[in-house]
């Protein structure tokens, strides 16, 4: 397989840069997943990788080898795209095969790759069958296989899975996580969608505005972001936010007064932080629970039933509005005023600048 170095890599289009110098590297058999919202550069930076957009600064290296000027077809490269892109005359077989074909591939070669691909995907039983017949999850699978059988050094997916209803989302996001096992493969996966990153990446790199956020596996993500971007983009629900002040230091912890008055001491590791200064609280909605001698207070507006659980959204006197992660059995409407509890163990703090202020103590852990 590959290892791939991205070094100060930019892209302009006239007089606008989308991408503004990306420092990456991907180790062999690694999947690493770019997520970020519409237009961060995600998907440009791909089709850089690829060969399919010019470089217009920085280098891009497969195997320690500089590819800038390689084109696409002699980088050994597989790329999967959005849409599916079958010959809708040719069948299944036809349309895995067909890049070996056109490179001249001895029929039998063509054959035994063909078939390959289709055991480890599932389509031995489709192979005669044309692209009208079959369901998006089985073209899907198809584009796949047309870029095994080129045994590429590393796989390209290009938002792969947004065509498909939700179920199928689910259900090709695992076949392509345990194909990434099998394989061995190299794999760069570009997704708007943060639930594919965190349950198929080995690490995740988040773009905003064409620049690196932070990169790490998925869990160091959604425990220690490094800015308020990052902790709202990553995690579903998103982070709750509460603009709070500091109150002062006692010893490895840093107090907060809280919106209502309330203190709060949230453990720190140095916490470069001035007393007085307006700072922000990141809290999961699992960080925070329901209960009577809360250090907040609001009221219910909002509860949603998701069978083993529950979230319940709490708007406080201070207009903020919290997401709470509570057991389903709690006996909680509408229109309830109720008291909540914040685990500070479980907590981020963030300055004026949007960037993390402290490493939480359990991060690393």
């Amino acid at each position: 397989m590959a290892t791939l170095e991205l070094r100060g890599v930019r892209k302009t289009y006239g007089t606008g840069e989308v991408v503004k110098g990306v420092d990456l590297s991907i180790k062999d058999r690694e999947f690493v997943v770019f997520v970020g919202p519409s237009g961060c550069g995600k998907s440009t930076l791909l089709r850089m990788i690829a060969g399919l957009e010019e470089i217009s600064a920085g280098e891009l290296l497969i195997d320690g080898v500089r590819a800038n000027e390689i084109p696409p077809d002699e980088r050994e490269l597989a790329m999967v795209f959005q849409s599916y892109a079958l010959y809708p005359h040719m069948t299944v077989a036809g349309n895995m095969g067909f890049a070996l074909k056109m490179a001249g591939k001895p029929k039998a070669e063509i054959a035994a790759k063909v078939a390959q691909a289709a055991r480890i995907l599932q389509l031995e039983a489709l192979l005669d069958r044309r692209p009208k017949m079959l369901s998006g999850g089985q073209r899907q699978r198809v584009a796949i296989g047309r870029a095994i059988v080129r045994n590429p050094k590393c796989f390209l997916f290009d938002e792969p899975l947004s065509n498909l209803d939700a179920a199928l989302r689910v259900q090709m996001r695992t076949e392509i996580a345990k194909l990434h096992q099998e394989l061995e493969a190299t794999m760069v996966y570009v997704t708007h969608d943060q639930v594919e990153a965190m349950t198929m990446a080995d690490r995740i790199v988040v773009l905003n505005g064409g620049r690196v956020e932070q990169v790490g596996a998925p869990l160091e993500l959604y425990r220690n972001p490094a800015s308020k971007f990052v902790a709202g983009f990553i995690g579903s629900p998103r982070m709750n936010m509460l603009e709070v002040a500091v109150a002062g230091h006692d010893g490895a912890a840093v107090r907060l007064t809280l919106p209502g008055g309330e203190s709060l001491a949230v453990p720190a590791r140095d916490a470069l932080v001035k007393t007085g200064a307006r700072v922000t609280l990141g809290l999961r909605p699992e960080s925070l629970n329901l209960a009577d001698d809360g250090a907040l207070r609001g009221k219910v507006e909002v509860v949603e039933h998701l069978g083993a659980e529950m979230l319940v959204h709490v708007r406080t006197p201070q207009d903020d509005l919290l997401i709470i992660k509570a057991p389903d059995e709690a006996r909680i409407h509408p229109n309830q005023t109720v008291g909540i509890g914040i685990n500070p163990a479980r907590s981020c703090l963030f300055g004026e600048d949007g960037l993390a202020l402290i490493l939480r103590v359990d991060a690393l852990a």
